[in-house]
């Protein structure tokens, strides 16, 4: 396990969409000049793209958009709102936030959750393949209590995992079913005077730092290569740079 390390970078110039609960701008975490706005998707896939469609209230997607501001401060974020009531959402709606990060031109698609329904697999895996060809690097849980998580199970996606051992700046390389899976805190922002076990928690938190990580990269990496980086040259960056 080590610190990652890209330095003089802040992720600035890459663009990532949080596929989330939305975002509250007003936040003390958020640093709403970074914010490029974005749209909510229904159940149904149908996109909605007034300002107010995009509020989070649930919490979790402002939690999750502030640690990855946390990790690389200099990145803008796209706000993709799928979780309304509860951190719940149709297939439908998560691979058309996919579809529509795409389009968005992303640079990073950063999904917290996905579905352990195998019977997804080959939809997420068609939108995964989509986003690779696009160059776009797709960050998804790899797992779910032992269980395969699409997409983030599949070989083109930075698959991550939990590790509650892990510091808020390292992440671990390791190997699972023939590939490569990252692991990481899985801790949002700390909040002053709340105790950490009463603040978020888990996986999503997990693939955020990712997500914040692989920005650093990508912009170490275009700064030595220019533009022409694909999802496989940050998904290596990253390797070397966890050993």
């Amino acid at each position: 396990m080590m610190a990652l390390s890209f330095p003089g970078t802040t992720g600035r110039g890459v663009r990532i969409a949080v596929i989330d609960s939305g975002v509250h701008p007003a936040h003390p975490h958020i640093d709403g000049t970074r914010l490029l706005g974005g749209v909510a998707i229904t159940r149904e896939g149908r996109v909605e793209d007034d300002l107010e469609a995009i509020l989070d209230r649930l919490g979790h997607g402002t939690a999750v958009s502030a640690a990855i501001q946390q990790g690389a401060p200099g990145a803008d974020l796209l706000t993709v709102r799928v979780f309304r009531e509860a951190l719940r959402a149709s297939a439908v709606a998560l691979i058309a936030a996919i579809d529509w990060a795409i389009a968005a031109k992303a640079d990073i698609i950063n999904l917290s959750l996905g579905s352990t329904n195998a019977a997804h697999r080959d939809a997420f895996a068609h939108a995964a393949a989509r986003a690779d060809d696009a160059g776009i690097v797709l960050v998804a849980a790899h797992a779910v209590d032992g269980v395969p998580c699409w997409p983030g199970a599949l070989p083109s996606v930075l698959g991550v995992a939990l590790d509650p051992e892990c510091p808020i700046g390292a992440c671990r390389a390791i190997a699972r079913e023939g590939r490569t899976v990252f692991a990481a805190a899985g801790v949002p922002r700390s909040i002053d005077g709340v105790p950490p076990r009463l603040n978020l928690y888990g996986v999503s938190f997990a693939v955020a730092r990712m997500s914040g990580f692989a920005a650093l990269a990508l912009e170490a990496l275009r700064s030595a290569r220019g533009d022409a980086t694909g999802a496989q040259d940050v998904r290596e960056a990253l390797v070397r740079a966890a050993d």
